[in-house]
C-alpha cells in the first residue's frame, strides 16, 4: 500500500465526514435558514451505496488485511446511514423536486457494459465490475441538481472537493502501482479517469470562488 492509496482512502472517509455533519439535528438546529439537506442529492447517494455493496461483497470470501476491511465496513455503514437520514430522518428537508436525474439513465447502460466488458464472467467479478462503472457515473445526479437549482452551498462543494479529489488520488495510486508492482487494471483506470473529469470543472469553480470566500453558483439551464 503506498501513501496516495491511503491519502485517497482519506479523502474519500473526509467527503462522508462532511456530508453527514450536514445531517445531525445541532447542525440543522445552527442552520434553520437551510434545510438540513437541501442542495445534497439523495440520488447520487443511493448509487453510492449500491456501488459499495456490490463491490465489497468480498468481504464474505476474501481478507486482505484489517485496514482493508475496516475501511469497507466504514464505508458501506457510513452510506446506508446518509440514505437513512436523507430519506427517513431529515426527509421533509430534501429537495426531491430538484432531485430530478432518472437513474435508469445509468444503471441500464451500467448494467450492459458490465456483462460486457468485465475480467471474468463470475457473478462476484461482474458485480465488482459494476461497481466500478457505477461510480464513475454516480456523481452526476448531484452534479445536475446543482447546474439545476444554480448554486450550490458552501459545505456540499467542500464534500464535493474531496470526493474528487479521492478519485484523482487513485489515479495517481494506480500510475505509482504500475510503474513498482507492474500492475495495471484497465476497467479501473478508465473509469476513474472518466470520473475524475466530471469534476474538473467543479475543481476550477472551487478554487477560483469557494477558496476565496465566495459561493459557487452557475448558469442556470434555459
Amino acid at each position: 500500500m503506498n501513501v496516495f492509496r491511503i491519502l485517497g482512502d482519506v479523502s474519500h472517509l473526509l467527503a462522508i465526514i462532511i456530508l453527514l455533519l450536514k445531517g445531525p439535528p445541532l447542525i440543522c438546529l445552527t442552520l434553520l435558514s437551510s434545510p438540513c439537506h437541501a442542495g445534497i442529492s439523495g440520488k447520487s447517494q443511493i448509487l453510492f451505496a449500491l456501488v459499495f455493496t456490490t463491490r465489497y461483497l468480498d468481504l464474505f470470501t476474501t481478507f486482505i488485511s484489517v485496514y482493508n476491511t475496516v475501511m469497507k465496513v466504514i464505508f458501506l455503514i457510513c452510506a446506508y446511514i446518509t440514505v437513512y437520514m436523507i430519506y427517513v430522518k431529515f426527509r421533509k428537508t430534501f429537495d426531491s423536486e430538484n432531485d430530478s436525474f432518472r437513474l435508469e439513465f445509468l444503471l441500464v447502460p451500467v448494467t450492459g457494459l458490465s456483462f460486457l466488458e468485465n475480467h471474468s464472467f463470475t457473478p462476484l467479478e461482474i458485480l465488482w465490475t459494476f461497481s466500478i462503472y457505477l461510480e464513475s457515473v454516480a456523481i452526476l445526479p448531484q452534479l445536475f441538481m446543482i447546474s439545476k437549482t444554480g448554486e450550490a452551498e458552501t459545505i456540499t462543494t467542500h464534500y464535493l472537493f474531496f470526493l474528487g479529489l479521492y478519485r484523482a488520488l487513485y489515479i495517481a495510486n494506480w500510475v505509482w502501482r504500475y510503474y513498482t508492482e507492474n500492475f495495471y487494471d484497465q476497467i479501473a483506470v478508465v473509469s476513474g479517469v472518466v470520473q475524475t473529469i466530471f469534476y474538473c470543472d467543479f475543481f476550477y469553480l472551487y478554487i477560483t470562488k469557494v477558496l476565496k470566500g465566495k459561493k459557487l453558483s452557475l448558469p442556470m439551464p434555459v
